[in-house]
């Protein structure tokens, strides 16, 4: 609370003086029109009137609030100031109503005195334009009838205002026990600050709270404010480089920046932030940054409200353009004006870290006992290693010119706390970031501290945890200054979950766990292969650097690879290592490009890619760094699936480098084949020789042998029947195997595609093959809207049914799909122009076609119509999605089986296959 029950005095912090005061909200004037009506017509009769005058007044200091933000659109706290003082203005009004007119008492007895708090942010005064209005209303003792009377008008005033208020009434004695139980009652009594009614009463519980509640309660406080905030941050999602992050609750977010406060306002009973410099908490230049990164978090709160018309404090995706132009922000080669204005976000966010971690520091000093656990078995008493002294098991320094002797120790500290696993004194990591600065073109060409910086980068231990405390020590960007011009960066697309820093960062700590053996079960192939490397540290080097030049306005493949022949030598790599690296970045995409996009059944797939590739050692860094970097973008975006289509990738390369021209030929792996098809279905040679006659060659190599048995014994169960379809789970490949098995019709793909999704199907693969007597059989592995197989009966059934609706045309498959939600909710905040090309060379038989659109229900269906049309036969489809963005490639043919190779023939099948990937002119109007 407070500690002065009357109005405070203007703030002494420019950013929250309230200027022209009276163009927000005239109270007097307001008054003066009120007491009017209520004189002319009473109170009774007057309410109706009185209303629309308090609503007006609420509206136009919005208003006026929303015009000077436009103004200033970076004045966050300003705006947060303006918001609170109109909310106090209007309180103040409706109080005086509802005390002194609609429940007035001549002679209170000392039971009827009501004060009014405001408490949470509301108390601090910062409020965006639609917060909760969180009021408290106090009385001496015991409610009244009069008082419950007096708090029920004064609510109804403020629900009637459209005001969502959180509000307590409580007597004194209440008030103590409550604080007493609840921890989020005590915090917003911390905040609380008088706005109208009883002083005496304010007085009386302010010093109550401060006597009974606070007192001898320090050490409490702060161990359950910091677990509140870690179960916040695991809740909200533990990094604050989340690229939708919550500006309100997320890490590094405005709640953070309070809980800091909180805890300094509970132990040293400052009334404001400034005073945390006074009792030795932050240091002027760190305060100047809470307020700094304070302001600019409340201006981007300020913009969403006023943007939404409501209380939203997550900055999706389809907002953050809008507040990027509104705070003005400008597009840069290279880089949107909404990657820009994130970057600075997220920077922000990282000096809310950096404040978080000193802030602590001091805590531990006077607090411990409470705050937090240090490494066991280690002694309080100081000891040296390498010049550093340990401090409670914590690397600290015997003096604060430590650095400036000896730069290279800004390297060194980090070098100390991986090998010995030690943590960093926060005043130590205080430091480093003021000592940054001394990171020169010399100390990044000093060998001893390019050694060091790899030690930890390649440590077998836990490089992931070093790197971030270096990155959040300003540290990692000075030393290597091309990784500096990523930290913070996003991209602007929902596939990347990350930014940019944090995203190579988690990479480095996934490739550290799978070297471990930690990640087995995930990444059995990887963790195989990872053991057979000759060389480890150009695959933690590569990690590092593979997506270092993103920003940069060209392919960050190319621009990678350049940064990393510069790069290398420096951090004492040999030149083949250097090579090596390089290579790496600029092809670290091909393996995921070839396994999602390409038909890994036809040979000249592997046959180019193995070409790219050339040696068993780079096909087996190139697989592991493909895992991580997929892994790491985000929760979610690695399956099942796609591990399975990588493992094949690599097998398969493997063997045709390893073999080359001795692999086994195509009549014998048909053999091999049929064989293990015979001995698991166990049925009569001639029975099962009839059924092989039927299937085509091509089938034989597409399909594995565990589909080829599934297939056959739907096609057994048919037996003369025109259509079969099944549905069952495929847990090996994270998805659900649809099999349809029908007479062969022009039409049929695009038929089965629309009836997946109509069903809530999303096909992610498709192979389309003909018996040599006329019958479809095509397998469709189909994912629900969360990338998980289908696998109850209920769902399995529903696929089935929708199937056979479709091929039977039994009811409008275009209604049903246009009734399909779309795939992302966001996804209209993206503009993705559609492209196809066409490839000729990339299949000895096929032609290959790749379709990029903005993913959407039904885009599938949409191109295999256009497909359709154009008289072609699909024989395979591979389905890739990249958060909104979909790739579809095909597999195909025309109707005699041959390559289309005339070029009117396919410019007009990419115009048609675009025309069909384009956004309707409804769903764009709708966006």
């Amino acid at each position: 609370m407070n500690a002065r029950a009357n109005i405070p005095r203007p703030a002494s912090d420019p950013g929250k003086r309230i200027v022209r005061q009276r163009d927000i909200v005239d109270r007097r004037k307001l008054v003066e029109a009120i007491e009017a009506l209520i004189a002319e017509h009473g109170i009774t009769k007057a309410r109706p009137q009185i209303l629309p005058l308090l609503q007006e007044a609420l509206a136009n200091g919005r208003a006026e609030i929303s015009l000077r933000l436009m103004e200033k659109p970076s004045a966050g706290h300003e705006a947060a100031a303006a918001q609170s003082f109109l909310i106090d203005q209007l309180v103040r009004i409706i109080h005086d109503i509802a005390v002194g007119h609609q429940y007035p008492v001549n002679n209170p007895s000392s039971g009827e005195r009501i004060a009014v708090m405001a408490v949470g942010g509301y108390g601090r005064g910062e409020m965006a334009p639609h917060s909760d209005v969180d009021i408290a209303f106090l009385t001496p003792f015991k409610q009244t009838s009069w008082t419950e009377q007096a708090v029920e008008a004064m609510l109804y005033w403020l629900w009637d205002l459209g005001l969502k208020v959180g509000q307590s009434s409580r007597s004194i004695d209440e008030m103590v026990r409550m604080a007493n139980e609840d921890l989020s009652i005590r915090t917003a009594l911390l905040e609380g600050r008088y706005i109208w009614g009883d002083t005496e009463v304010y007085e009386e519980a302010k010093a109550r709270f401060y006597a009974d509640v606070v007192s001898g309660t320090d050490r409490t406080f702060v161990s359950e404010k910091l677990a509140e905030r870690d179960a916040r941050h695991v809740r909200m999602g533990d990094s604050r480089y989340v690229v939708e992050p919550n500006v309100k609750e997320g890490k590094g977010g405005m709640r953070d920046l309070q809980t800091l406060y909180w805890i300094g306002k509970y132990i040293h009973r400052v009334t404001s932030a400034e005073e945390l410099v006074d009792v030795g908490l932050l240091t002027a230049d760190e305060f100047r940054r809470f307020r700094k990164a304070a302001n600019f978090l409340w201006a981007v709160r300020c913009h969403m409200h006023d943007m939404t018309g409501r209380a939203e404090d997550r900055l999706t995706f389809d907002l953050q353009p809008g507040v990027a132009e509104r705070m003005r922000f400008a597009d840069r080669p290279g880089k949107s004006a909404v990657e820009r204005f994130m970057q600075y976000y997220f920077l922000n966010a990282k000096v809310v870290g950096n404040l978080t971690g000193v802030f602590l520091a001091h805590l531990d000093e006077t607090h411990n006992a409470g705050v937090r656990r240090f490494i066991p078995n280690i002694t309080r008493r100081p000891k040296k290693l390498k010049g550093f002294t340990l401090d409670r098991g914590r690397l600290a320094l015997p003096e604060e010119n430590f650095f400036e002797e000896d730069p290279v120790r800004l390297i060194e500290i980090f070098h100390l706390a991986d090998k010995h696993e030690l943590e960093i004194h926060p005043l130590a990591m205080r430091a480093a970031r003021r000592d940054a600065k001394l990171i020169t073109n010399k100390i990044r060409k000093d060998r001893r501290a390019n050694k060091l910086f790899l030690d930890v980068l390649c440590s077998p231990r836990d490089p992931e945890l070093v790197l971030r405390w270096m990155n959040e020590a300003s540290i990692f960007g000075r030393f290597i200054p091309d990784f500096g011009r990523v930290v913070a960066q996003m991209q602007f697309d929902m596939y990347h979950h990350y930014t940019v820093d944090e995203h190579s960062i988690r990479a480095i700590g996934l490739l550290s766990r799978i070297a471990s053996g930690d990640l087995v079960e995930d990444h059995p192939n990887s963790t195989e292969t990872i053991r057979k490397l000759k060389n480890r540290r150009v695959l933690f080097v590569a990690t590092l650097l593979h997506d270092i030049a993103k920003g940069r306005g060209g392919d960050h493949s190319i621009l990678g690879a350049e940064v990393a022949m510069k790069l290398c030598p420096r951090l004492g790599l040999e030149p083949y290592e250097t090579e090596l690296v390089a290579w790496l970045v600029r092809h670290h995409l091909l393996m995921s490009a070839m396994a999602f996009k390409r038909d890994l059944s036809d040979f000249k797939t592997i046959q180019d890619f193995v070409s790219q590739v050339k040696s068993i050692e780079r096909l087996r860094l190139l697989t592991v760094l493909t895992v991580v970097d997929i892994r790491a973008v985000g929760p979610g975006v690695w399956n099942s699936w796609k591990r399975q289509l990588l493992t094949d990738l690599f097998q398969a390369a493997e063997e045709m480098l390893l073999l080359g021209h001795k692999q086994r030929g195509r009549k014998e792996r048909i053999a091999e084949k049929k064989a293990v098809l015979s001995e698991a279905l166990d049925i009569p040679k001639i029975q099962f020789s009839k059924l092989a006659r039927r299937l085509t060659d091509p089938y034989w190599i597409a399909e594995p042998d565990d589909i080829i048995a599934h297939n056959a014994r739907l096609m057994l169960r048919a037996g003369d029947d025109s259509l079969a379809i099944s549905a069952d789970a495929y847990p090996e490949r994270g998805a659900t195997l649809v099999t349809i098995y029908a007479a062969d019709h022009p039409g049929l793909f695009y038929r089965i595609a629309g009836g997946i999704h109509v069903a809530g199907g999303n096909i992610i693969d498709a192979r389309i093959h003909t018996t040599r007597d006329g019958m479809a059989l095509d397998n469709f592995l189909v994912q629900d809207q969360h990338s998980q197989p289908f696998a109850e009966d209920t769902q399995l059934t529903r696929l089935k049914r929708a199937v056979e609706d479709a091929l039977a045309n039994r009811s409008k498959l275009t209604t049903k799909l246009e009734a399909r939600p779309l795939a992302h909710s966001r996804a209209g905040a993206f503009n993705i122009v559609p492209n196809a090309t066409v490839d000729n060379d990339a299949s000895n038989r096929f032609t290959v076609v790749e379709v990029t659109a903005q993913d959407r229900p039904a885009l599938l269906n949409e191109l295999a119509y256009a497909l359709f049309e154009s008289k072609v036969t699909v024989h395979s489809a591979h389905i890739a999605t990249y958060g909104e963005r979909a790739v579809d490639t095909f597999y195909i043919t025309d109707l005699l089986g041959g390559k289309i190779e005339a070029k009117t023939r396919l410019n007009n099948l990419k115009k048609r296959l675009v025309k069909a990937a384009e956004q309707k002119e409804a769903e764009k109007s709708a966006a």
